[in-house]
């Protein structure tokens, strides 16, 4: 059987993934840093259903920017002011954004 015949294919492993990122609502924040450096705070995620090093990694390769992700606190920070951008990558990837 193909996979244009098959009715599974498309399905993702786990299904209920998608409700877990609909029961975040995350907050973005734009702080300055050291030597009025922009910084986009992204917080809210639960660490324990969300991939956090994954999803950072595609936000900054997104944006072209760097950034980090503190798992405890369930915080992604990307270099720079991209708040807009972000929120909009975030509500295609199922998330909800306040």
């Amino acid at each position: 059987m193909s996979d244009d015949d098959d009715p599974f294919a498309g399905i993702p492993d786990d299904p209920t993934a998608d409700l877990d990122r609909a029961d975040q609502t995350l907050s973005i924040r734009v702080e300055r840093r050291t030597y009025d450096k922009p910084v986009t705070v992204i917080e809210g995620f639960d660490p324990d259903a969300t991939d956090l090093a994954g999803l950072a990694s595609e936000l900054k390769s997104a944006v072209g920017a760097g950034g980090t992700v503190d798992d405890d606190a369930g915080v992604i920070e990307v270099q720079g002011d991209h708040a807009d951008r972000v929120r909009d990558l975030l509500a295609d990837r199922g998330f909800e954004v306040a």
